[in-house]
């Protein structure tokens, strides 16, 4: 968008198109280039414009908020499959969850991306295959490749969101950044709904209760189960539609969390030297373990991107090289862990599963320490820190494809 910006900065009418079309994309594609425009007047006209503080909240279109509202109906249907045609649930939550929201995503953006005919078959097709196939899958509950090819579902739907994300820019590195930052911002947002949709839920209960009427059942089979899909759909419409809701919330978090996770990390790890707990021997623990190693790779990428369209804070890049380097000794113990795990007991769908995502965070985080460290010398752009993220992407991507319908097969439905 910032070429296209650059192209037509002098046609008004196309750039008022193009706010209009996605205001956040086209606020944050323009605070990237703002510096190199400062002296010219139209630039300090948009400059003020977007830097606007209003005080209303806009709602978009009738068309968008009818399409919104359908896509929020359909995913609460969705999640009522279960009691409508009574289905087990034990087998279809685990398999469907995430056909519950991510596709009402993916629809939302192909909708507002104008993709094209050819691109939305291909998404749907996808979806279809991957629908059939992992409702397809032996029902056996014991099945440690199930449950795998169930939990590395959900990392395949969000590629096609991303995709459908980035519309017809999808080799442009800015814009897989962006949807980076664009998950972040639907956290907080989505967070912030699920709050005030809490308290909601506990005055209403608590008032029907005062009166006598004890409606919880009808409240949480109804109310919540429809409402819960809908939370992401109605964040990602109003991050869309209002991104200076988000704008400052996101960054600070970021910002906050980064150097309180740093020390946290550091705590945890001299602690566990005198817990008597170890990931070589107890299970659970290494699993919590790995599950830490994700979050606080998550945290990394996320302040990443919300920082490479920011000015360059010098401490705040020292902060993430520090995170990132605690981070790998993180993986370096579960990585061992789990290799004398399989030197012992041997290989199992599970070790096998959690020795690849180890082997490849690790890679990742060890190239995001270099680019990092370049950064901090001054001999790299913190973009190209980002860059190095999102073009790693798509290994994660194909190792969860290898997940979901290779290893099932491979172990005989184990």
């Amino acid at each position: 968008m910032q070429e296209e910006i650059l192209t037509h900065f002098e046609d008004p009418v196309y750039l008022e198109s193009l706010y209009r079309k996605n205001k956040s994309d086209f606020k944050k594609a323009f605070d990237c280039i703002y510096p190199e425009l400062k002296d010219n007047k139209l630039a300090e006209f948009w400059h003020q414009r977007l830097i606007y503080e209003t005080d209303t909240i806009f709602w978009g279109t009738r068309k968008e908020l009818k399409f919104v509202a359908i896509l929020s109906l359909t995913a609460g249907l969705l999640a009522k499959i279960p009691h409508i045609f009574t289905i087990n649930e034990e087998f279809f939550y685990p398999r469907n969850i995430s056909f519950i929201v991510l596709p009402s995503l993916t629809a939302y953006f192909i909708h507002k991306n104008n993709l094209s005919n050819k691109t939305i078959a291909w998404i749907t097709a996808m979806l279809l295959v991957f629908l059939i196939y992992i409702n397809l899958l032996p029902n056996n509950p014991e099945s440690n490749t199930l449950t795998l090819a169930c939990l590395h579902l959900p990392i395949l739907l969000w590629g096609l969101f991303g995709i459908s994300f980035s519309g017809h820019e999808l080799q442009n590195f800015q814009k897989r950044l962006e949807f980076l930052r664009f998950n972040g911002d639907l956290l907080v947002m989505s967070g912030l709904l699920l709050i005030a949709g809490g308290l909601m839920t506990g005055i209403t209960l608590g008032l029907f209760e005062f009166i006598g009427l004890k409606n919880q059942k009808f409240y949480f089979s109804y109310v919540v189960i429809f409402g819960l899909p809908m939370v992401p759909i109605i964040a990602t419409f109003l991050t869309q539609n209002n991104p200076q809701l988000v704008n400052r919330v996101s960054p600070v978090i970021a910002k906050l969390f980064s150097p309180l996770v740093l020390v946290m990390l550091v705590v945890y790890l001299s602690a566990i030297v005198f817990s008597g707990k170890d990931p070589y021997n107890d299970r659970e623990f290494l699993m919590l373990f790995n599950l830490l190693l994700i979050g606080v790779m998550a945290l990394i990428f996320f302040s990443v991107a919300e920082s490479t369209n920011r000015q360059k804070n010098k401490f705040g890049i020292w902060i993430l090289l520090l995170l990132a380097i605690v981070t790998t000794v993180v993986n370096l113990i579960a990585l061992s862990a789990i290799i004398y795990r399989i030197s012992e007991w041997g290989i199992s769908p599970n070790r096998i599963a959690v020795l690849g995502a180890n082997v490849l965070m690790l890679t990742h985080i060890m190239i995001v320490i270099i680019k990092l460290y370049k950064s901090v010398l001054g001999k790299k752009e913190l973009s190209d820190v980002g860059r190095s993220i999102v073009q790693y992407i798509p290994v994660y991507l194909i190792w969860s494809l290898l997940i979901v319908f290779i290893l099932p097969f491979a172990f005989g439905f184990q």
